[in-house]
């Protein structure tokens, strides 16, 4: 006998998407898990009078305060960037002075605009604001009434200054002890107001006495550059900088994902192969080869048990029952059916005891079995 040669099939659109869709799946939910690690690990800026941070030391809620009033507020992290942002309109805020390099100082006093420096480092009051000088630092900020003519101190009252006083300058308001917490100057055209404490610009301190209401009053009606100096970011960044947090955390979620994929699609060592069979067996040699193994090991019990659970389901579909049916209803809804009563019909679908059932003692029981199944079939089909 001679097999019929193998031949692999050529898969369709359908047969592709099959294969695909598990794999798309599982690359998607990966990616989705990567997006949202990176999405999550952006770092948020938490630096002490940063426009941006939402910390309470942070300042955005002034930044937000005078967007909301018609003003573009510009944050510049490099002198740089301060000189590309200011102009003849803007005021130039400047905080952490500290952190600028002598030739930035320079840079900053040559730029255009009005100048509010807040605490601001001794080399840029000395470029900035000419006469000024520093009178002592209490350490603490308390509040302070203006008592001065400057309109925008007088407007917003009693503000939490004191931090570091000053002495000079042609207006000089909110004052302590020998100096003052506000002083400012006309220099070079312009206008320069010194500020000795970070107290009014913060988070958690904007709504206490009346800081919102200075610092608002001072930067009023013009566009304001926020200007935080940055060391880290002047400097040239390293290759590594330049790949951001979360892209890096999620590496490994990807990777993980891209080797369980290879280990799920690699486990196969080829396409299926669609193999004809050398010989077709019709379902009658099959039963009669059974019966014969049956004879011949003398198993009339599971000859009769394969007899009685073929008629059982045949007949729970038309009963409406279901596969999963207990014989106690199957019992029921067959006596119902015909003139058996219920003893009689569990005796013929389920038997007994090998011991107690008189149709598998004999080759005739397991025939009269047989034609009792087929008259009960008749009987309910009939009904």
């Amino acid at each position: 006998m001679t097999t019929a040669p193998s031949s692999a099939f050529s898969a369709g659109p359908r047969e592709l998407w099959r294969r695909a869709r598990g794999p798309l799946a599982f690359l998607l939910v990966a990616v989705g898990i990567a997006t949202v690690l990176a999405w999550g690990a952006q770092p948020t800026p938490s630096g002490e009078l940063d426009p941006e941070a939402v910390t309470p030391e942070g300042s955005r809620a002034l930044a937000q305060l005078l967007r909301e009033r018609g003003a573009e507020v510009t944050v510049a992290r490099t002198t740089d960037e301060a000189a590309g942002a200011a102009g003849p309109d803007t005021v130039l805020l400047v905080v952490h002075s500290d952190e600028l390099l002598p030739e930035d100082v320079e840079r900053v006093t040559a730029l255009p605009g009005d100048l509010l420096l807040v605490r601001p480092s001794r080399e840029l009051l000395d470029a900035a604001a000419p006469g000024v000088e520093p009178a002592g630092s209490p350490g603490f900020a308390e509040p302070l009434a203006p008592r001065c003519p400057l309109r925008a101190a007088t407007l917003a009252g009693s503000a939490e200054l004191g931090e570091e006083l000053y002495e000079g300058g042609s207006v000089a308001c909110y004052p302590a002890e020998e100096g003052h917490a506000l002083v400012r100057v006309d220099a070079g055209g312009r206008t320069v107001t010194v500020l000795g404490s970070r107290t009014p610009l913060r988070n958690d301190s904007l709504g206490s006495e009346g800081n919102a209401a200075l610092l608002l009053n001072l930067l009023a009606g013009r566009d304001v550059v926020w200007f935080v100096p940055d060391p880290a970011a002047a400097q040239s960044p390293a290759p590594q900088s330049l790949l951001h947090p979360g892209f890096v955390r999620s590496l490994p979620v990807l990777l993980a994902a891209f080797a369980l994929l290879a280990f799920w699609q690699g486990r196969r060592l080829g396409p299926l192969v669609a193999e004809r069979l050398p010989v077709v067996v019709r379902a009658s040699e099959t039963t009669e080869g059974r019966a014969r193994l049956y004879a011949s090991r003398r198993a009339r019990d599971r000859a009769a048990a394969a007899l009685r659970s073929g008629l059982v389901d045949r007949l729970r579909p038309g009963l409406g029952l279901g596969p999963d049916a207990a014989p106690d209803a199957v019992v029921a809804a067959v006596s119902a059916r015909c003139a058996r009563s219920p003893q009689q019909v569990r005796a013929l679908l389920y038997g007994g005891p090998t011991d107690a059932d008189p149709f598998v003692h004999d080759d005739a029981g397991l025939v009269r079995l047989a034609d009792e199944l087929d008259r009960l079939e008749r009987e309910v089909r009939q009904s």
